[in-house]
């Protein structure tokens, strides 16, 4: 119960300092002088970094621990998001941005992998019975009630004060964070190999990770459709900011901006609700989470199509449901077909191969929302998101396991019986 609580609380605090800028990112871009063309490219930056920085920072977690790789996002993320709210009161030129934007990126990797690995260590040490799916589902529901909070509050703070503020409070959440992780976290389940020196440790673990990573056929094949639906993601959460605010009519209400990234939030909380009763209804997790793909391509094209603010609004909903509802079964699979040693590496490998996408497609949809607006930008976004399925059908039938029954305590068999 300890596991599952901390587990939730670092969700709630990092999701609650990173949602207070994510509904007014694109226009703080934007205020600080920038095109969309230059502001989406500071966002493929950021992507950049995640993609340089993923696997090394996936490998300290697995060298040094989970709890280390923690509390350096948390110090890099703060000292970086101070760093952009000095870039926007000098109204910097695009490199500044673009250099600020890499460490931003270099900070959430030392995150993404190794919660989620630290988690299910920490519950198989614990003899947790509880299906991966349903934790993952609940950490999202968390999250869901933090993002909301915070793009809620981001927005009206901008809004009362100015375009800077949310991100110094952002900056203080994180230093908060740093502090709870200290005493809460620690590493159970997991106890790191330093029977080798530093480097030829770094290579054993990166040669694991492509063995039980990149050489399992399924979760070979779910990487690869990875950049299409991860750098779809980022590009069209960023633009909906402007995009609406342009169908609202007015562009100084910064909290309707706010009300783009709560409303993603809240179909976070109900698509973390809905994911097991979804997941029942095939008869496998990879069924699920290929049709709720699909559906959401239909979303995205919807999106484009739709002229009006409400209208707008209510797709960004379905959008969001989709996605968010898929995530936990694609989470509770990936992590039962691989080992604890390498978990975080192969995860942070598995969110490498996202950002990877979100380099090349955000500068590019920037520029067609320069050239024909952000409706036909959406468009793209569909037909870009639409490459992801052919894997995920190639994925589902060659799964020949029974992947319906709850993940709990994967291993190197499990993940040998996929080459």
């Amino acid at each position: 119960m300890l596991v599952r609580r901390t587990y939730y609380l670092l969700t709630a605090g990092n999701t609650l300092a990173g949602s207070l800028i994510w509904g007014i990112n694109t226009i703080f871009l934007l205020d600080a002088g920038l095109s969309n063309l230059a502001a989406f490219a500071a966002n493929a930056c950021f992507t950049a970094g995640m993609v340089l920085f993923e696997v090394p920072t996936g490998v300290v977690a697995d060298l040094w621990g989970r709890r280390a790789s923690f509390l350096l996002g948390t110090v890099t993320l703060a000292g970086t998001t101070g760093l952009y709210v000095w870039l926007w009161r000098l109204h910097a030129p695009f490199w500044p941005w673009a250099v600020a934007s890499l460490l931003l990126g270099l900070g959430f990797t030392f995150f993404s992998g190794a919660v989620e690995a630290w988690l299910v260590d920490a519950l198989t040490a614990t003899g947790s019975t509880e299906p991966l799916e349903a934790v993952f589902a609940r950490g999202q529901v968390v999250g869901g009630v933090a993002m909301l909070t915070g793009s809620v509050a981001g927005g009206y703070l901008a809004q009362l004060t100015n375009l800077g503020v949310p991100f110094l409070v952002r900056a203080g959440v994180y230093a908060l964070m740093f502090a709870l992780a200290a005493v809460l976290m620690r590493d159970l389940g997991f106890t790191p190999d330093r029977s080798l020196p530093p480097v030829a440790r770094m290579r054993r673990i990166a040669a694991d990770s492509v063995r039980y990573g990149w050489r399992v056929r399924q979760v070979r094949l779910l990487m690869l459709a990875a950049p299409f639906t991860g750098g779809i993601g980022v590009y069209v959460f960023y633009a909906l900011q402007p995009h609406l605010l342009n169908l609202f009519e007015d562009e100084r209400a910064y909290g309707i901006a706010g009300l783009a990234a709560a409303a993603v939030a809240g179909a976070q909380i109900v698509g973390g609700l809905l994911a097991e009763r979804i997941g029942r209804l095939f008869p496998h997790r990879l069924t699920a989470y290929l049709a709720l793909e699909a559906a959401g391509v239909l979303a995205l094209v919807g999106l484009g199509l739709a002229g009006q603010f409400w209208a707008a609004l209510g797709l960004i909903v379905v959008w969001a449901v989709l996605g968010s509802a898929g995530m936990p079964l694609r989470q509770a699979y990936v992590n039962g077909l691989i080992p604890s040693q390498q978990r975080a590496t192969i995860l942070s490998f598995d969110s490498l191969m996202a950002s990877t996408g979100g380099v090349v497609t955000q500068p590019a949809l920037g520029r067609v929302a320069d050239l024909w607006g952000y409706p036909a930008s959406f468009l793209v976004s569909s037909v870009v998101s639409a490459c992801a399925l052919p894997f995920l059908v190639k994925a589902r039938n060659g799964d020949t396991t029974d992947s319906a029954v709850p993940a709990t305590a994967p291993d190197k068999r499990a993940a040998e019986r996929h080459e």
